[in-house]
């Protein structure tokens, strides 16, 4: 049974010997595709926190609050302001045509008498309390009756950024308003009062603070690495159901599996071949993917991969998200008729679950649907395998579900590619 098994594994090997340039692809392929992608991600992420994107604001006001909305926005560590293009004050046409064709993402319009609208509309407010007090004049009567309209700070934003973008934009510009209502209200009430001292402390009563988890007494702190490792080491690991599925259509198109079915070796012998095969293909590259994240990322100015510690657990889910993959590819190959179909299918069907699983897009980023769905995925079990161990300091006993999950999945498939072949024999 061994003898017979290690001629089938064999058998494998010689295959993939003769196509070397896709055996080159399987280990290339994944290693470009996981440098780059880190790459992109993480320079994009140090070019938002270490270079400034130039907004346009357009002050019509003039005032305290445009004063402040411009020192706020030039201390930011995000944003740099400019209020003149080639030399020329900017107007809100300007400004609106500039940013809707790709020059500027964002422009901030202020509306004029935005300052003195603004603090009659407290002192309205106020003198309402303070004459519901009991401390009102007929100078506060009469100021109460007149109306303040409403004003509106215009945002354009380039139609090219993203919603989170404008989310984060427009959260920040609303803080500033209302520490700036805020700041009049205390002084104005100060005032009506005959409070001497009208300063008033900007900073926040209460605070935020993080807290991430401790491995051996230091804070793991989730970067672009640790994010990207796992998700495309497990695409990559995925991309193996194309050259099975289509070792396996050769293999019934050139009559090399009826003379394998002519010898005394059984089908499930054939089968357990391919997987050991793949397998140790799968593992050579987790493992090529991970000494790049360790040794080479540093170089290139990436963060190191820390699997101090985890490398044992990460193997474990890499082998079983492996016989996933390759439950998968065999049972495509077995079910595909022909290369054509094989193929195409396989590269379609391994990006569709790479896209649901969470590789691309966070899965809580989702759709409520589309979280449901995301559950089927065995890239999603995988995936979240690998952030239980890099990311939440989990044991082994905390892989059983996922790990569950996979091996049943490899079971389930290499099962119905049996019963089909089985089946297609017996008609």
């Amino acid at each position: 049974m061994l003898y017979k098994l290690l001629r089938s594994v064999y058998k494998e090997f010689l295959l993939l010997k003769r196509d070397m340039g896709g055996v080159v692809t399987l280990f290339l392929m994944p290693l470009v595709l996981i440098i780059t992608v880190t790459l992109i991600q993480d320079s994009t992420f140090k070019a938002v926190n270490d270079s400034k994107i130039p907004i346009l604001l357009v002050d019509y006001d003039n005032g305290n609050v445009s004063k402040t909305v411009y020192d706020n926005l030039q201390k930011s560590n995000v944003f740099s302001v400019v209020t003149k293009i080639d030399n020329q004050p900017i107007t809100e046409a300007v400004a609106k045509e500039a940013v809707f064709k790709g020059k500027y993402q964002l422009a901030i319009i202020i509306p004029s008498h935005l300052s003195t609208d603004l603090q009659a509309k407290i002192d309205q407010n106020v003198q309402k309390i303070v004459s519901s007090l009991g401390f009102s004049d007929s100078s506060t009567t009469k100021k109460v009756a007149e109306i303040v309209n409403q004003k509106e700070v215009k945002l354009y934003f380039d139609p090219a950024v993203q919603l989170s973008f404008k989310s984060g934009v427009m959260n920040a510009i609303d803080k500033m308003i209302s520490q700036i209502e805020t700041k009049s209200i205390y002084a104005t009430f100060q005032e009506q009062l005959g409070e001497g001292d009208t300063s008033f402390e900007q900073k926040s009563f209460i605070t935020f603070k993080e807290i991430v988890p401790r491995i051996n007494n230091k804070e793991v702190t989730p970067n672009s690495v640790q994010h990207n490792v796992p998700a495309w080491t497990l695409f990559a690991m995925f991309f193996i159901v194309i050259p099975l599925s289509i070792n396996i259509v050769k293999e019934k198109t050139q009559g090399t599996f009826i003379r394998l079915r002519t010898n005394p070796v059984s089908n499930i012998i054939v089968l357990v071949g391919k997987t050991v095969m793949y397998l140790i293909i799968c593992m050579i590259q987790f493992y090529m993917m991970i000494a790049v994240a360790i040794f080479l990322f540093p170089h290139l100015g990436l963060p190191a991969l820390n699997a101090e510690g985890n490398l044992m657990l990460m193997s474990v889910v890499a082998l079983f998200s492996g016989l996933a993959a390759i439950g998968f590819g065999i049972l495509l190959g077995t079910i595909a008729k022909t290369q054509e179909q094989s193929a195409p299918f396989g590269a379609t069907s391994v990006i569709i679950l790479a896209a649901i699983g969470g590789v691309w897009v966070p899965v809580f980023a989702m759709p409520k649907i589309m979280q449901v769905i995301a559950q089927s995925s065995p890239m999603n079990w995988g995936l979240e395998a690998f952030y239980d161990v890099l990311l939440r300091n989990a044991r082994l006993l905390d892989l059983v579900p996922e790990l569950s999950l996979l091996f049943l999945f490899f079971i389930v498939t290499t099962t119905i590619a049996l019963l089909y072949e089985k089946k297609k024999r017996a008609v």
